[in-house]
């Protein structure tokens, strides 16, 4: 089977995560689809496949005669998909011999347009898949997912060496809490790979350091035709402490390795406001300058209306993995040459985001991140090729390989 043919099947299956939920998993149904995953293992040949009790799948597959004292390889890839978009009943639409021209998603009225996506026709003569356009698609993991169950079927299937191999399966990566209760010892890998990025031929092993952070202003609130002097409106003093941010440090403003402070949600009135925001840098010092230009603003805002109108509450979520990953650069070097044997021309990115591998790394288990074919993630235009998806696969075959020698 090939790793698109199971992606197809995985989509249907409703895992978006819930970043209210305070439960673990945050919504019940990834056990729906872990429990599909482990059926599958099994059924392929993995007898130690197992989900526990807080949805985490793991499985292992021996190395084979004169391979027991090799490094052993993981790969892991994230059941749940984005909260940002409805992730229940999707619909997926499969395009062969795509013409590399727009894609128009169904009857919802939205368009994948070349302009605005440019590398739509370098994917011209391939297998297309994306939504319906009223639903993400969830490549964003479950391409990752199946690329890796391929994987295993064809790796079981062979009598090439290999060395111990582990696979995981992790809940609640796109509320930040995938790696909470990763069990590193019982994974039982020396090193691993997330298959969770974007184009095929993508290697990840720099991204944000990150923090979320939440702004509260205490107002004083009183009849309007007795404000003079008295009233502060928490609403316009929330206003107020956004515009002393740097306006052009905003996503939709920066690319590359350049950071921003981004306003994700809001409330308020005269008595009391909250603002949210999320804090990215790849740069250790830049990010923590950010977090010093948030806490002036704050002491800025108490120094003209009083202590206590401002409260700012900052907490650090992940770290730039590259300081974990640089003393193992060969793991770059072997992705690297697995693409290029693969036929790609490999690519290192820094990832504008984070995922499991990041917080894995600082649990002591070096993972870059390889990309799975897909595009456009979190969203309707999300998209990805059934080629893409080979190519990962055989990326797999040949990190095994290498670890192998």
């Amino acid at each position: 089977m090939r790793a698109y043919e199971r992606l197809l099947k995985y989509v249907k299956i409703y895992t978006t995560s819930d970043e209210d939920s305070n439960t673990v998993p945050s919504t019940a149904r990834q056990f729906d689809l872990a429990k599909i995953l482990v059926e599958e293992l099994k059924f392929l040949g993995v007898e130690n496949a197992e989900v526990d009790d807080k949805c985490y799948v793991y499985a292992h597959i021996p190395a084979t005669p004169g391979c027991e004292s090799k490094k052993s390889i993981g790969f892991i890839a994230h059941m749940d998909t984005a909260p940002d978009f409805t992730g229940e009943n999707v619909n997926p639409i499969i395009e062969e011999n795509y013409n590399g021209e727009n894609v128009v998603l169904g009857t919802s009225g939205r368009t994948i347009k070349v302009s605005d996506f440019p590398h739509l026709a370098g994917l011209k003569g391939r297998t297309l898949i994306h939504t319906d356009g009223t639903t993400l698609l969830g490549a964003d993991d479950k391409s990752g997912v199946a690329e890796i169950m391929t994987f295993v079927e064809e790796i079981l299937k062979t009598d090439k060496p290999h060395g111990k191999i582990c696979i995981g399966f992790t809940p609640d990566e796109e509320i930040g809490a995938g790696a909470d209760h990763f069990d590193v010892a019982k994974f039982g890998a020396d090193f691993a790979y997330t298959v969770d990025g974007g184009e095929e031929n993508a290697v990840e092993y720099e991204n944000f350091n990150a923090a979320g952070a939440d702004v509260e202003f205490t107002g004083v609130s009183i009849h309007p035709g007795d404000a003079k002097d008295i009233m502060v409106n928490a609403a316009l003093v929330a206003m107020e402490f956004n515009a002393m941010l740097p306006p052009t440090e905003v996503p939709s403003k920066t690319e590359g390795y350049q950071g921003f402070f981004h306003l994700t949600d809001m409330s308020g009135d005269v008595a009391s406001a909250k603002l949210s925001y999320i804090i990215r840098d790849h740069d250790k010092d830049k990010f923590a300058d950010k977090k010093k230009v948030m806490e002036h603003a704050c002491n800025i805002i108490n120094q003209k209306y009083g202590d206590g109108t401002c409260k700012l509450t900052i907490k650090d979520q992940y770290q730039n993995m590259l300081e974990k990953i640089e003393p193992h650069m060969f793991l770059i070097d072997y992705a690297f040459k697995a693409l290029e044997d693969a036929g790609e021309n490999p690519k290192a990115v820094a990832i504008r985001g984070g995922t499991d591998g990041a917080r894995l790394s600082f649990m002591g288990l070096p993972c870059p991140n390889l990309g799975t074919g897909g595009y456009n993630f979190h969203g309707p235009l999300e998209h990805i090729t059934a080629e893409g998806m080979d190519t990962v696969v055989k990326v797999l075959h040949g990190l095994v390989q290498r670890f192998a020698k």
